[in-house]
């Protein structure tokens, strides 16, 4: 059965106070069809991101890990009737979970000290479990990566694969020396650095379904979540985005790479810097340059790899780098952060990673680049729908400020140069103001005053409001019918400066549309809504 967004809005009504809808299959095609797909509020939801809390007691508890992906993978991934959005079930699902290299020549490596660093391979394998109750067999489930292959046995991947059927290649051998068939070429239209990239196939190849599971864990591009995890799909050694300004990197033909690459990554890091970018001012190899450079390949790949669902696996989160980190020992820790962060932009869900990470997302250059080439509709972590998911009870709005943030420390670009001093596990946590972003930005408003669209809309039960206030002061925000009757009145308190969101319960009024109006000072601003019951 096909369900169009009329009537998907309609069948979302359900009893409770806050419920957007059921994650369930109810909104799905409970019959065996020839599609499957991400959930139609997920797919009808592109810019929103939804955070699934789990319960999990410690990283080692396999069991629980493994139900924990089972659930969410039967609540995300359904049934389809819908051709025009859905994917057959005769193509190929490619499965990539952040499986870089475990650090295996430090001292003190041992597999559960190590755990952190890779995507958990139990969750991984309810999450597939999950689409063969769709009715997907094995061979035509793979993991692609170029990262350390000698790694997988440690974390638990060559024996998941084995339980599972799926196909599990790392594939680190240079391009010129893979099959042809072992290599989708994919054009990069307005690449800065690639004019064409290799992926290791069946990734980027046509009929082919990617997801996309990061993990909750710093490095030294801040995070490395999803927008960064997908560089593990490109072949070596076109993989090397890390790789400092004016290196050349070996094995990789000029012709597939912009003439002009070294200049144009050069003048728009000078414009970067000169428009504030936090931290792109700081000198050296490791420096704001290096960043950039790191940046604008990723960017390339994110231009034309495109996943059905981008997901951050934080059962448990890792801070440091890898092996080393901030704690007494000199090594990384593993935190239970019990939370799964998912949507289908990768920008914006890893924006909400950094900030749940204890990071303030505008100080990371990645996210303004991000919005500069169109990939992101905005830098300000305020303004992105947030719903909390949630197998059983629904989905529901919330506030970013009701997430609880965990203080997961990196070394990204050290602030200790001049005159300043941070240690060099930090947290990159200064305030940020949003409305003076460091490139074009048009729909901010340059006060620091602003309302913002509510979410959902059209609303059946509760809907989020965003806005904006650029100092602390009483702000007003007001309900209205279109004859600009005074229905109710949400807020009308005092308020620190910087951006809130309230939650209105539409179901006091009837179906129609409302004007949200919100005044600050001498400052007012208004938006529609449209309530369908």
């Amino acid at each position: 059965m096909q369900i169009d967004r009329r009537r998907f809005i309609r069948s979302s009504v359900l009893a409770g106070a806050g419920l957007v809808l059921s994650p369930g299959k109810g909104l799905c095609d409970e019959n065996t069809s020839d599609y499957f797909g991400v959930h139609p509020f997920i797919l009808m939801n592109p810019d929103a991101v939804f955070i699934m809390k789990t319960n999990v007691d410690v990283k080692t508890n396999s069991s629980v890990i493994k139900k924990t992906g089972l659930d969410f993978g039967r609540s995300v991934f359904c049934n389809t009737g819908d051709k025009e959005n859905g994917f057959p079930k005769t193509g190929k699902i490619v499965i990539k979970p952040n499986l870089t290299c475990r650090a295996r020549n430090s001292s003190a490596y041992t597999i559960e000290r190590s755990m952190g660093i890779v995507t958990d391979a139990f969750f991984v394998e309810g999450v597939i479990e999950s689409l063969k109750e769709l009715g997907l067999s094995s061979n035509q489930l793979f993991i692609r990566e170029v990262n350390c292959p000698d790694d997988f046995s440690d974390g638990g991947y060559i024996s998941m694969a084995e339980r599972t059927g799926i196909d599990l290649q790392g594939i680190n051998t240079p391009v010129q020396n893979l099959a042809p068939e072992q290599v989708s070429w994919v054009n990069v239209p307005g690449g800065v650095f690639f004019r064409r990239i290799p992926y290791l196939w069946p990734v980027n190849a046509p009929g082919t379904f990617l997801i996309n599971i990061a993990k909750f864990k710093t490095h030294g591009m801040g995070m490395t979540l999803c927008a960064k995890n997908l560089q593990g799909t490109i072949a070596a050694n076109y993989q090397a985005h890390c790789s400092a300004y004016g290196r050349s990197i070996s094995g990789v033909s000029a012709s597939d790479l912009n003439p002009a690459a070294a200049s144009d990554i050069l003048a728009n890091y000078n414009r970067h810097r000169v428009a504030g970018i936090p931290r792109w001012d700081k000198p050296g190899s490791d420096g704001g340059l290096w960043q950039e450079i790191w940046a604008t390949r990723c960017l390339d790949n994110n231009s034309v790899t495109f996943a059905g669902l981008h997901i951050i696996e934080g059962i448990y989160g890792r801070d440091g780098d890898f092996m080393t980190g901030p704690a007494q020992n000199g090594l990384a820790t593993d935190y239970m952060t019990n939370i799964i962060i998912f949507g289908r932009n990768q920008f914006h869900v890893d924006n909400i990673g950094h900030y749940l990470g204890g990071h303030e997302p505008g100080n990371f250059g990645l996210f303004h680049l991000a919005l500069e080439r169109g990939m992101a509709k905005t830098i300000n972590p305020g303004e992105i729908p947030l719903y909390e998911w949630d197998i059983h009870t629904g989905a529901r709005p919330v506030s970013l400020e009701s997430q609880q943030r965990f203080r997961l420390k990196t070394y990204y670009l050290q602030r200790n140069y001049n005159g300043q001093d941070e240690p060099y596990w930090h947290l990159v946590n200064e305030p940020y103001e949003y409305d003076s972003a460091g490139v074009n930005d048009p729909g901010f408003s340059r006060s620091g005053f602003h309302l913002q669209q509510n979410f959902p809309n059209p609303v059946n039960t509760v809907t989020s409001i965003p806005f904006r206030l650029p100092s602390g002061g009483n702000a007003r925000l007001e309900i209205l019918n279109t004859s600009g009757k005074l229905i109710e009145v949400i807020v009308n308190r005092n308020l620190e400066g910087g951006t809130h969101t309230v939650l209105w319960d539409s179901r006091t009024v009837p179906s129609g549309s409302y004007i949200c109006r919100i005044h600050f000072n001498s400052m007012n601003s208004t938006i529609w809504m449209i309530v369908i019951h």
